[in-house]
């Protein structure tokens, strides 16, 4: 029986460390594809496929696309795909890093690695900013209906589509903003997390709300804050049984919809976008045989 990888449903881990990789010889692909399916448990290590990788093995994976480059009014989103994503969960930092150079060098050299971002828990969940994220994260099973194709008689049983975008935050830009102005941006309280009924029509909240979208746009959120020097952000990362509730979405923060854009934008950007495929797991390792490996 297929089962998805543990560790998209797992509570978030304290820190974690995401790695994007490159495809450097597609002859080599699909053997040191296999080499890392039978190290991976899906638990400490969480596996993504993106498309290029897929048709590198001469495979395509129904709804794995690549991430759509948008323009809105002012903001633009770009698309940065990779072959290859892993999100490396729990431990701490040093054991993450040297877990890392042991997964870097079990693919070397069929992929080489292009980026490498630390994250960490902050407080309770927060982001950066000091507001709680995922607020409206679906629980359980709605989690699990939410994340996964959970249909048995499906040939991606026990796989999830992932959005993953890195967002810098300008925090002398939000600061500015009187306290008022910081939740009506969001949508939410930061001092109770209660969501503002009379916020405006560009706050986060209102552009993002599930509920609102037909369908409605479910996804299952595990982001987590990084730092550099001293830029930081959030690492945004929504599992999806399609890519549909991202999408959707993300078209009208960026108010190609409707025209409004998100006041998130006001004081954040996106610097990568990529979609993923993520294989479930079968007998305690990933499972690539809708590869064809």
């Amino acid at each position: 029986m297929q089962q998805e990888q543990p560790g998209i449903l797992a509570p978030l881990p304290h820190f974690a460390r995401h790695l994007f990789f490159d495809l450097s010889d597609r002859e080599l692909a699909a053997d040191y594809l296999a080499r890392l399916a039978a190290e991976v448990d899906g638990e400490q290590i969480v596996v993504g496929i993106g498309a290029s990788l897929a048709a590198a093995v001469g495979t395509t994976i129904p709804g794995l696309v690549s991430f759509p480059a948008l323009a809105g009014a002012g903001i633009d989103i770009p698309s940065t795909p990779a072959a290859l994503w892993c999100w490396l969960r729990g431990g701490e930092p040093g054991a993450l890093f040297h877990r890392g150079r042991t997964l870097e060098a079990l693919l070397s050299p069929a992929f080489s690695l292009t980026q490498t971002v630390e994250l960490f828990r902050y407080g309770s969940g927060l982001d950066l900013t000091g507001y709680e994220d995922g607020t409206e994260n679906p629980e359980g099973e709605d989690a699990r209906a939410a994340a996964i194709v959970t249909d048995q008689a499906d040939p991606l049983a026990g796989s999830s589509f992932v959005a993953v975008q890195q967002w810098l935050h300008d925090f002398d830009r939000f600061e500015e903003l009187a306290p008022s102005e910081q939740d009506d941006a969001i949508g939410r309280r930061r001092i109770d997390n209660e969501e503002l009924t009379s916020a405006p029509v560009t706050s986060h909240v209102k552009r993002t709300a599930q509920e609102d979208f037909e369908p409605p746009a479910f996804m299952f959120r595990r982001s987590m804050p990084w730092t550099e020097g001293d830029a930081g952000g959030l690492m945004f990362v929504a599992f999806g049984r399609t890519f549909y509730a991202f999408d959707a979405a993300l078209r009208r923060m960026s108010g190609l919809e409707d025209g409004v854009v998100d006041a998130l934008f006001d004081f954040s950007r996106p610097l990568t976008g990529a979609y993923f495929w993520c294989p479930p797991i079968r007998d305690e390792h990933l499972d690539l045989s809708a590869l064809k490996l």
